[in-house]
């Protein structure tokens, strides 16, 4: 079923399916019809002499510049070339797909003015398959992601560049002839509703919370494999100890460890032994640390969904004929919450390559041999692996620096504090991909040890996990290569087969 846009805002779920599966768009009667009535405030005041921002006037620190109305179509095309000004690698297709989709809503609130023509053509560049080419670096976060919407909206009128769906780059009124589109002509204030709007970060934020909650469900399996590997005790996830600390996300993880590590022969091998008083604290407080992830995941979240239902765009034009100037395109609440969900996936990739460490190290793995290697010495094992894992940590360390806290003044004072909420996602993302590899440096680890632990079997859930990671990646033997076997892990969990896997037998994680 086609994703509809009107004026109720957009599920998480619908913004994935656009932007990674391709779902078609369709605009709904009402949103046409509350366009149309909007735009009629608009053309009013496009015809008088009055000063209305971006209407009859330039932009920014020129919004004091008057604007012949002969030539205010001419100053929306302008606003799109000169914005246009990214430079970079290209944005992720799924990235550019989540800006198209979020500002079509947006427009189809019937707050910007717009015609119905607008946003009727950024669904039908979606639903062609066909993907501007946007430049990574341009946005500050404030007046919106203008310089990434530019480069969209310049695709709408035949300038700039784009892909086919087969990833072919093609000039962008060459793609539109061949999809069957023509290039639109743009009106007063149509250029303007285009690019100001949070769009690009929001939509990153969305992708980011999607994958952030597979991957923290995705930490309480390979933690609970790597307590079991570890000998490590299952005691200090009990519900009646985790109720003294009532924080949400901490139950949930607990919960799923006790879970996980249900019904663990290798764990019931030595409950009642006095090998170690206390487990470390990378094993023992892993529910406290992604616990606390998951609530500040909670918290992004509801961010989101919060501007999911927003309508972005300065000026907004009321239905009673108001034009009315405001702050809201301004990035904060997308940029503090990118900025706190970085630093908590930071720390979720931070205590598993502790946990690496410990599975690794012969003087603390309880008996495993030094590097989980296959006659050690002659063979490394996984020693490298855990490199892998301290390397992408560090940088995980430096991602999570915010970048709300920065603030760089532009167009001559006017926009004197800006969010940076644009660099705040964009690092989010990386941090993400970087706690994905990491994860995957923990399951191949653990999964070795627990083979190396047979004859004991490990619990249900965590053995039918290392089986999956067994269906592609053989287990100890001799030293081999082993970055396609770490990639693999990578996607295995990236796809969430991972934690599918685990569901089969102990139901759905927290």
């Amino acid at each position: 079923m086609a994703v509809r846009l009107g004026s109720e805002g957009l599920t998480f779920a619908e913004v994935v399916a656009v932007a990674r599966r391709e779902e078609q768009v369709e605009l709904t009667g009402a949103a046409r019809t509350a366009m149309q009535r909007s735009r009629v405030h608009v053309e009013r005041l496009a015809a008088g002499e009055d000063p209305v921002y971006g209407v009859t006037t330039g932009f920014g620190a020129l919004a004091d510049a008057f604007v012949a109305p002969y030539r205010r179509s001419e100053l929306q095309h302008a606003l799109l070339r000169s914005h246009a000004a990214g430079m970079g690698e290209e944005l992720e297709r799924e990235v550019v797909r989540t800006l198209m989709l979020l500002r079509a809503r947006t427009l189809a609130a019937g707050f910007s003015g717009t015609r119905p023509e607008l946003a009727e053509a950024l669904v039908a560049l979606l639903n062609s398959g066909l993907t501007p080419v946007v430049p990574a670096h341009g946005s500050l976060g404030a007046s919106g992601d203008l310089a990434p919407l530019a480069h969209v909206g310049l695709c709408l009128i035949g300038e700039g560049e784009l892909r086919d769906r087969e990833g072919h780059r093609l000039e962008a009124a060459a793609g539109l002839a061949a999809a069957g589109l023509r290039p639109l002509r743009l009106e007063a204030k149509e250029g303007l509703a285009l690019i100001n709007g949070t769009d690009g970060m929001l939509g990153m934020l969305v992708l980011a919370c999607h994958d952030a909650r597979i991957l923290f469900r995705t930490a309480d399996v390979t933690a609970s494999m790597s307590v079991e590997a570890a000998l490590g005790t299952d005691r200090v996830f009990a519900a009646d100890l985790q109720r003294l600390r009532p924080h949400p996300g901490q139950a949930a993880s607990a919960a799923n460890l006790r879970r996980l590590l249900q019904g663990s022969d290798i764990v019931a091998s030595h409950r009642h032994s006095h090998h170690a008083v206390q487990d470390p604290y990378s094993l023992r407080c892993s529910p406290q640390v992604a616990g606390a992830a998951r609530d500040t995941l909670d918290f992004a979240i509801r961010v989101a969904e919060r501007e999911l239902a927003a309508a972005v765009d300065n000026p907004v034009v009321f239905p009673d004929g108001r034009v009315e100037s405001n702050g809201n395109f301004h990035g904060e609440p997308l940029a503090f919450a990118a900025d706190f969900l970085a630093i908590a996936a930071a720390e979720v990739g931070a205590i598993a390559e502790r946990r690496v460490d410990n599975l690794l190290d012969p003087n603390r793995s309880r008996g495993l041999p030094a590097f989980l290697a296959v006659e050690p010495g002659v063979n490394s094992g996984l020693m490298l692996s855990q490199y892998t894992a301290a390397a992408l940590a560090a940088e995980n360390r430096l991602l999570a620096q915010p970048a709300s806290i920065d603030s760089v003044p532009t167009s001559g004072m006017q926009e004197d504090h800006v969010s940076m909420g644009w660099s705040a996602c964009r690092k989010l993302r990386r941090v993400l991909d970087n706690l994905a590899r990491i994860l995957a440096v923990e399951l191949v680890c653990a999964a070795r040890a627990l083979d190396l632990r047979a004859p004991l079997r490990p619990a249900a859930a965590t053995g039918a996990v290392r089986d999956l990671l067994r269906e592609r990646v053989p287990g100890p033997g001799p030293d081999r290569f082993l970055a396609p076997e770490l990639a693999t892990a990578e996607e295995l969990i990236r796809q969430g087969e991972v934690t599918r896997r685990a569901a089969e037998v102990v139901g759905e994680l927290q």
